[in-house]
């Protein structure tokens, strides 16, 4: 939610709370993904940059594709027009996102041989960059936690001077979660990304 929108909630909390049970009554028909497509032109149409990366993340976890996506955009074209979309799409390539990746393949993800596991310490958080991703690898005896480093709010990536102890915050809006479990503990309300991985020879494999 942008400073003011949060602004409004506590200045006429009555007026705000009607104006959200409006917006949720209205869609309440629609499946998650269709709702949250709507979402992406609504903010495209406002040309709204936090809105739009807030939304298009929502649709890309209830299910929605790139080209999905893609499509949505350009089927709104008589409403959105042609610079409204370049906007978009320019938004969409800053956040770097593999499904918006050109040179992507029918299998998006693969294994990345990431480090030696000697270099995960115990009882710690490692952060690693590997082939244009980072990563924050948590080790408690055998039990491996290995998270993207993009914030799941808004797919800001959060630099490993952003944890503090256990507790790893975002800068941008300041959700913090707890690197152990990947929790959201504060300000949100969606966990780290966690990525499946293995050790192969002694080396953590990471799958995205």
């Amino acid at each position: 939610m942008s400073d003011a929108l949060t602004y409004l909630v506590k200045a006429r909390p009555e007026a705000m709370k009607a104006y959200f049970h409006f917006l949720k009554d209205a869609g309440k028909r629609l499946d998650p993904k269709t709702r949250n497509l709507i979402s992406v032109i609504t903010k495209v149409h406002a040309q709204t940059e936090n809105g739009l990366r807030q939304y298009l993340t929502r649709a890309l976890r209830e299910g929605a594709t790139a080209d999905e996506i893609l499509d949505a955009l350009l089927m709104a074209f008589p409403a959105l027009g042609l610079a409204k979309i370049v906007w978009a799409i320019d938004v969409i390539l800053g956040m770097d996102l593999p499904e918006f990746r050109l040179d992507r393949t029918d299998a998006v993800a693969r294994w990345h041989d990431v480090a030696p596991l000697t270099e995960v310490r115990e009882g710690e958080t490692t952060y690693f960059d590997c082939d244009g991703r980072n990563l924050f690898v948590f080790r408690r005896g055998a039990t491996l936690k290995v998270y993207d480093s993009r914030c799941p709010h808004q797919v800001t990536n959060i630099p490993h001077l952003a944890l503090q102890g256990n507790t790893l915050t975002c800068p941008k809006h300041e959700w913090a979660f707890d690197i152990e479990t990947g929790r959201c503990i504060a300000k949100g309300d969606r966990p780290l990304t966690e990525f499946e991985h293995r050790v192969e020879q002694e080396r953590l494999l990471v799958y995205w």
